[in-house]
C-alpha cells in the first residue's frame, strides 16, 4: 500500500479495509490475465460488437477489472443471457434496483467486511485522509471515460452549489461541521482531508443508498448554468416544462430513483424505460466493472423486468409463478401457500432471516407534546414495567412460530458487538416485578375497572400508532394489547400510512409507535452508532431532539435527559474515533445504555422474510440474512452473479436451495 512521506500509518480500524484492498489487488493478476488471455462475448451483445457499434469487450472492461471469486462464495461460474422479472406495487419501486446492484465505490461482502468495487484502491490515514484511486479504463454505460472529474464536478459545482444545493455538502462530507479538502491528483486519483476523523466516510459510500460523491460530469454539464449555453439551456427547461436550470438538472440526475434513461450509469444493469409504465425494463451495462474468474463480464443476467402490480396480489402472483425472483411484499404469513405452491412444482422457497434489530418494537415517544405522558414515559422504571409486562415467548410461538429470537432491540447474534446481556435485559416474562414498579412511581391509583390513572387522573389508554404493512405486527400488538390490560394500562391500536405517520411522529403527536427496530442488526464496530443516538429527525422515540441535532439547534428540542446526554457524548467520542478499541468501547457502552433504559421495547428479532426464485435461477444463497443495512437485500449476495440455468437442468433444482433454511 502506498502511503505519504511524513504521515501516520492507517489506524487500526482501517487495517482491514487495506488488507482487503491488497488481497483483492493479488486476486486481480490472475483474473486479469484471465479476461484479457479469453474474453468471452455476453452473446447478446456479439452483433452490436460485429457491426461496430460496441466496442469489443476486452476494451470494454477496465484494465484491471474487479474479478468475483464464485468457488470462495460457494458459487458456480454462470452463463451470461437470459431475463428475469420480479414485482412491485409502485412506480418508485424501481429505486430497488440500484439496491439490488449494489454497485459502489468500497462494498460489503456477505462477512461484512469493506472492499473495494468501483475503486481499484483506498487508503486511509489518520482516519481523516482519504485517498482514491479508479480503476484505469473504466466506463460509464455510455463508454465514456470514468475519471476523477466526475468526482470534482459533484463537490464543486453541486454539493458546493448554492443553487443545486442550498444547504451545502452532506453531513457526511461534514461530519464535524467543516467540509474536506479535496485534491484532484490526477484522472484517476483524489484526496479528501478533513481537519478531524471522519468514520462517517466509508461506510456512508457502502449504503444500500450510498453517499455518491460522483455524478457523469460529462452528461450533467448540459444541464448546468455554469457550463451549458444559456439559449440552449433556456430551451431545454421549457421543452421539459422544468422550473429553472436547478429543477431540470434534478430531474435529468435522479440517479438513485432510475427516473431517466439516459442518465450515464455504473449499475450491472441500466433501465431503459421512460416511467411512468406498468413494465420497466433493466438492461445489461455493456461496459460494467466486473469478471468471473473464468473471464466472463458481469452480469450474467442481459435483462431485470419489473412488473407493476397490485402489492396485495404479489403472494398470489408469486405461488403461480409470475415471478422470477420475490421478495419484496411477502411476509411471513404467506410462506405456508408459497410453500405448497413449491411442492406442486412451482419457485423455490426460502426463508431467510430478518436482520433488523428487532421484527417488533415499541417507541415510547420522549418528547411527545403530550406534557403528562411525556414525563410518565421518561421515568425509566416506566419502560423497564412495560418490557417486563410482555410474554415475548407467547408472542414468538404464536406470531413467528417460535422461529424468533425473544431480546431487546439490540444487535443480533451476528454482529460482533453482541452482548448476551444486553440482549436480554428486562425481557423475562415478570408481571409481578412489572406491576411493583409501576406501583413504585407512583402509578398505584385505579379506577372502577382496574385501570391505572394518570397523574393528571386520565386512565392509561395508550396509543399505540403503526404504518400497517406488516400483519405478524399487528398480530404481535394484539398479544401485547392483554398482556399490558394485566398491567392496568388500555393499549389502543391506531394505523396511518408511513407518511402520515411520521408527519406525527416529527410534530409530537404519538405518543408511542410501533415498527421494526434497528435497521441493522449486524453492526460492526466500524458503522457508525447513529440509529441508537437522537441525531436525526426520524427516529420514533425522541424525533424532537433528532430534529434538534439535525437543524443545528434551529428547530426540535435540545437533549434534556442524563442518559440522552450521555448517548450524544459517546456519538460525538466515536466520531473522533481512530482506532477499532474506542469504537468497541463506545458502541458496548451505547448498546448496554438502550437495554438498562429501554429506550425502545424490543420484542421478538430474527424473523424470517420468504425469497422466492424461478427453479432455473442459480447462485442465490438458500440462507443469508436480509438486510436493508449494511446488506442491501439481494446486493452483497452478488445480484449479478444470478444466471439460467440450461432448459435440460433447469428442473434439477438444488437440492439445498429446496429448503426453507
Amino acid at each position: 500500500m502506498r502511503t505519504a512521506p511524513h504521515r501516520q500509518s492507517a489506524p487500526v480500524w482501517a487495517t482491514g479495509v487495506i488488507l482487503a484492498v491488497v488481497l483483492l489487488a493479488l486476486g486481480l493478476v490472475g483474473g486479469l490475465t484471465a479476461a484479457r488471455a479469453a474474453p468471452v462475448e455476453p452473446p447478446i451483445l456479439a452483433d452490436a460488437v460485429a457491426a461496430g457499434a460496441l466496442p469489443p469487450m476486452a476494451q470494454r472492461l477496465p484494465d484491471t477489472p474487479r474479478v468475483i471469486n464464485l468457488a470462495s462464495q460457494g458459487k458456480t461460474v454462470g452463463r451470461p443471457g437470459g431475463s428475469i422479472a420480479t414485482l412491485m406495487a409502485r412506480d418508485k419501486d424501481i429505486r430497488l434496483m440500484t439496491v439490488y446492484g449494489y454497485s459502489r465505490l468500497v462494498c460489503y461482502t456477505p462477512d461484512l467486511e469493506l472492499v473495494p468495487d468501483i475503486l481499484r484502491d483506498v487508503t486511509v490515514e489518520e482516519g481523516r485522509i482519504f485517498t482514491l484511486y479508479l480503476r484505469p479504463g473504466h466506463r460509464w454505460s455510455d463508454g465514456h471515460p470514468f475519471t476523477t472529474e466526475d468526482f470534482r464536478y459533484w463537490w464543486e459545482d453541486m454539493a458546493l452549489n448554492p443553487v443545486l444545493s442550498p444547504g451545502g455538502p452532506p453531513p457526511e462530507m461534514v461530519p464535524h461541521g467543516a467540509p474536506p479538502t479535496v485534491e484532484v491528483l490526477g484522472p484517476r486519483s483524489i484526496r479528501y482531508t478533513w481537519v478531524e476523523p471522519n468514520p462517517l466516510f466509508l461506510p456512508a459510500l457502502a449504503g444500500a443508498r450510498p453517499l455518491e460523491i460522483f455524478r457523469p460530469a460529462h452528461y450533467l454539464r448540459q444541464f448546468h448554468a455554469d457550463y451549458a449555453d444559456p439559449e440552449a439551456l433556456a430551451k431545454r427547461i421549457k421543452d421539459e416544462d422544468a422550473r429553472d436550470w436547478r429543477a431540470l438538472h434534478f430531474t435529468k440526475d435522479r440517479w438513485y430513483r432510475n427516473t431517466n434513461p439516459d442518465l450515464p450509469t455504473l449499475d450491472p444493469w441500466r433501465i431503459t424505460t421512460e416511467p411512468p409504465a406498468q413494465r420497466y425494463v433493466f438492461q445489461r451495462n455493456p461496459y460494467f466493472h466486473r469478471v468471473d474468474t473464468s473471464g466472463q463480464q458481469l452480469p450474467y443476467l442481459d435483462r431485470v423486468v419489473l412488473d407493476i402490480t397490485d402489492a396485495k396480489l404479489v403472494p398470489a402472483k408469486t405461488a403461480a409463478g409470475e415471478t422470477d425472483l420475490q421478495s419484496r411484499y411477502l411476509g411471513f404469513d404467506n410462506y405456508t401457500v408459497l410453500k405448497a405452491a413449491q411442492q406442486r412444482g412451482g419457485p423455490v422457497v426460502s426463508l431467510w432471516r430478518e436482520g433488523q434489530g428487532s421484527s417488533v418494537a415499541l417507541y415510547p415517544n420522549l418528547t411527545t407534546n403530550d406534557p403528562v405522558w411525556r414525563a410518565v414515559l421518561r421515568q425509566a422504571d416506566v419502560r423497564r414495567a412495560l418490557s417486563l409486562a410482555i410474554d415475548r415467548h407467547e408472542v414468538n410461538q404464536v406470531v413467528f412460530f417460535g422461529l424468533g429470537l425473544e431480546a431487546n432491540n439490540t444487535l443480533l447474534p451476528e454482529s460482533p458487538l453482541y452482548v448476551p446481556d444486553i440482549s436480554r435485559r428486562y425481557t423475562d416474562y415478570d408481571p409481578a416485578r412489572a406491576n411493583a414498579l409501576l406501583d413504585s412511581v407512583g402509578l398505584d391509583t385505579r379506577d372502577s375497572r382496574g385501570t391505572r390513572l394518570l397523574p393528571d387522573g386520565r386512565p392509561m389508554e395508550l396509543i399505540v400508532e403503526e404504518d400497517g404493512e406488516d400483519r405478524a405486527r399487528l398480530d404481535a400488538l394484539r398479544l401485547i394489547q392483554d398482556h399490558w390490560a394485566a398491567l392496568g394500562i388500555r393499549m389502543y391500536i391506531r394505523t396511518f400510512s408511513r407518511e402520515v405517520l411520521k408527519r406525527r411522529v416529527y410534530a409530537g403527536s404519538s405518543v408511542m409507535v410501533a415498527a421494526y427496530g434497528l435497521n441493522n442488526g449486524l453492526a460492526t464496530p466500524e458503522m457508525p452508532p447513529s440509529e441508537l443516538v437522537p441525531v436525526a429527525q426520524d427516529m420514533w422515540q425522541w424525533s424532537q431532539w433528532g430534529q434538534y441535532h439535525e437543524t443545528r439547534g434551529e428547530a426540535g428540542e435540545a437533549v434534556d435527559m442524563p442518559a440522552g446526554e450521555r448517548l450524544m457524548e459517546l456519538y460525538d467520542a466515536w466520531m473522533l474515533s481512530t482506532s477499532r478499541a474506542e469504537q468497541v468501547a463506545i458502541w458496548k457502552e451505547i448498546l448496554a445504555l438502550h437495554a438498562e433504559n429501554q429506550f425502545s421495547i424490543g420484542v421478538v428479532s430474527g424473523g424470517n422474510q420468504p425469497v422466492v426464485h424461478a427453479r432455473a435461477l442459480r447462485n442465490l444463497p438458500a440462507e443469508a440474512l436480509y438486510t436493508w443495512e449494511p446488506g442491501a437485500h439481494f446486493g452483497i449476495y452478488g445480484m449479478d452473479t444470478l444466471f439460467l440455468a440450461p432448459p435440460e437442468s433447469a428442473a434439477a433444482t438444488n437440492t439445498a436451495s429446496d429448503e426453507p433454511g
